[in-house]
Formats: C-alpha cells, sequence, structure tokens
C-alpha cells in the first residue's frame, strides 16, 4: 500500500495516517462502502457491501450492474468508508464538528470468474457483514453464481483521518452558560422480526441474537 499526492493530508494533517494497521482496523469495523467511478466524464457514487481480505475489497452485485461492469476492466476508482463515533458539540455554531474514522482508497478492480474463488469472496463479504451467516445458509447455486458479479478491489494507496475528543472552542467562549460535550453514536441491532413465511420452529440463531461483525471477537 503506498501513499501519493492522492492520499496527501492537506487540511488537520495530525489526524491523519497511513498506517495500514490503522486503516484495515477501520474497514474490518465498517461494512458500508461508496465506491466512487467515472462514466464518461460524468462521477457517480455507489453504496454497497464489502469484504476485506488483506489490501483487496471484494464487491458484488448483479451481473448487470453498471458499476460492476464499468469496474471490472480495471478503471480507477474510489472507496470510501467512514464510521461516525459522535456529535461533538460546541459552545459556538461554528466548532461543531463529530468524531469519526474514515478510509478513502485509490485502485482498481478486477472481476473474478473462476467459480471457487467467487463463492470464497462471498463468503467473506458475508462473514464481514455478520459472522456466522454463511455456515448457517444455503450455498449459492450456480445459476446464481452466474447471475452475481465479484469484483476485486485491490487497494494500490489509501490513507485514514480520526477525530477524536471533545468541542476546541475560542478561549473567550468557555465561559458561556452553554452546554458542551460529545454525544456518542453508535450501531446497534434492534429485536429480530420474523419474516412472515418462516418455517415452523426456526427460531433466532445466536449469531442473529448475538451480533457482532466479523472486527469484533467471538464469544
Amino acid at each position: 500500500m503506498q501513499s501519493s499526492v492522492r492520499t496527501e493530508f492537506h487540511r488537520l494533517p495530525k489526524r491523519g495516517s497511513h498506517d495500514p494497521a490503522t486503516i484495515h482496523a477501520i474497514l474490518d469495523a465498517g461494512f458500508l462502502a461508496h465506491v466512487g467511478f467515472v462514466v464518461e466524464g460524468q462521477p457517480f457514487v455507489i453504496p454497497t457491501l464489502f469484504g476485506r481480505e488483506g489490501d483487496s475489497l471484494y464487491l458484488h452485485g448483479s451481473a448487470a450492474s453498471r458499476m460492476l461492469h464499468q469496474l471490472e476492466g480495471g478503471a480507477p476508482a474510489c472507496v470510501n468508508v467512514t464510521l461516525v463515533d459522535g456529535l461533538v458539540l460546541a459552545r459556538s455554531a461554528f466548532h461543531h464538528s463529530m468524531n469519526y474514522r474514515s478510509v478513502m482508497a485509490f485502485g482498481t478492480a478486477r472481476i473474478i470468474e473462476d467459480p471457487e474463488r467467487k463463492t470464497r469472496a462471498l463468503r467473506v463479504i458475508s462473514e464481514h457483514v455478520i459472522a456466522g451467516r454463511w455456515e448457517a445458509v444455503r450455498a449459492p447455486y450456480e445459476k446464481e453464481l452466474k447471475a452475481t458479479a465479484v469484483l476485486e478491489f485491490t487497494i494500490e494507496e489509501a490513507s485514514a483521518k480520526v477525530r477524536t475528543g471533545g468541542p476546541l472552542d475560542d478561549e473567550e467562549d468557555y465561559a458561556l452558560p452553554v452546554w458542551a460535550g460529545v454525544l456518542p453514536l453508535r450501531l446497534t441491532t434492534g429485536a429480530p422480526v420474523p419474516d412472515a413465511r418462516l418455517a415452523a420452529g426456526a427460531e433466532p440463531p445466536e449469531h442473529v441474537l448475538q451480533y457482532r461483525s466479523a472486527s469484533e471477537p467471538r464469544p
């Protein structure tokens, strides 16, 4: 993983990092990426689920997907993953902010044609989103694999940015009688909602009741 002018930090460089471990940790903590690419001069940004393996991200979708069709030949792309950890409430409107972790990665993608590699990549995506799910469900049929495009996006260079801590107000504002601090935010699950056609006796499995992403340790 390299760095160039594309991943230089121009504003607040102290929050930035090119450390692979930091980048991987943020990618592993999220599962929704926004993929940017250009088609005939028109920029597009598409949200998509992903899975990570080393310096590769696996993306998937319909074989008719415009995004996957555009990227499969190695067109340059940008992938962003952002996690919001809290709203930073300052004493002035100007200094409000948020605590976050984000990664911006540049690279190219190649389509995975081999059925075994494609199935393995789909398993990586599934386990990244909800660990334990792949083993609990039916494996894809051959026709389903043919209807699904899977890309391996190779990260050529990437950068991370992280903000933590409380508000940074102007010195004269600290005496204002205004509450300031951080309102933490986190993604949580609700009670599982059964499908209307659920088979009799099928109960929510442990990996659903005790949901955790692939980045979190299992009990």
